[in-house]
């Protein structure tokens, strides 16, 4: 069924504050292993991201404990990871914002990622049961549309994204049948040359909760 209005939501800087799980990695990392520790991780995680196209905090783990194989503390840094209280990272107002655009049609989360730690991420933090089991994680969510309509087909659709550059690809890709949503959050809603590089979204806000100021006939004016 052919849904009027569908609402998909980016999860990292969008309705979870990413940048403060990292930096709490950081500081867990260097607490416990020290600073060499901390800066390698990080430098494999940004190899493994160019690879992969998509953040893999796990997988940076693994590559990390090949080279420090006899240390068996690193494999506590799995449990540390898997265990994250993300309920505590939710931006005020995230949830209230699911529910309200829930009033108008479907809210389904519109994810990148890994397939073990961003799915964790999701149920930790209660999103995957306020979005009714309606998640979707890609590697590159931009270049899988026609699976997202398969999944959830709709004359329209509504896309909060924290990335300019997401909003822009699917703008070109489904035009005047999505409003774009661009909640000012994070580093790269930040990022002076992603906001060079990209037209502006149809909706900014500088915090998610503050849609629940809007309604259905405003964002379709946008």
């Amino acid at each position: 069924m052919t849904a009027d209005i569908v609402f998909l939501f980016d999860v990292d800087n969008t309705l979870l504050d990413n940048d403060q799980i990292q930096q709490d990695l950081s500081e867990h990392i260097q607490r416990s292993f020290g600073e060499r520790a901390r800066d390698r991780y990080w430098a494999i995680f940004e190899e493994l991201r160019r690879e992969l196209g998509y953040a893999d905090y796990l997988g940076a783990l693994e590559r990390y404990r090949l080279e420090e194989l006899h240390d068996p503390q690193i494999l506590r840094l799995a449990n540390w990871l898997l265990d994250y209280p993300f309920a505590n990272r939710l931006y005020p107002g995230a949830l209230d914002v699911v529910k309200h655009a829930a009033t108008w049609g479907p809210a389904v989360i519109l994810s990148d990622g890994d397939a073990v730690f961003q799915a964790r991420k999701v149920e930790r933090s209660g999103l995957w049961r306020a979005f009714e089991d309606r998640v979707l994680i890609y590697v590159h969510k931009e270049k899988e549309l026609d699976d997202v309509e398969r999944w959830y087909p709709a004359r329209r659709y509504v896309l909060i994204d924290d990335k300019l550059g997401i909003l822009d690809a699917v703008k070109r890709n489904w035009g005047d049948r999505v409003t774009t949503v661009f909640p000012r959050q994070g580093h790269y809603a930040h990022d002076a040359s992603i906001l060079a590089n990209h037209p502006p979204a149809d909706v900014e806000v500088e915090c998610i909760g503050d849609l629940t100021k809007y309604d259905l006939p405003a964002l379709q004016r946008a």
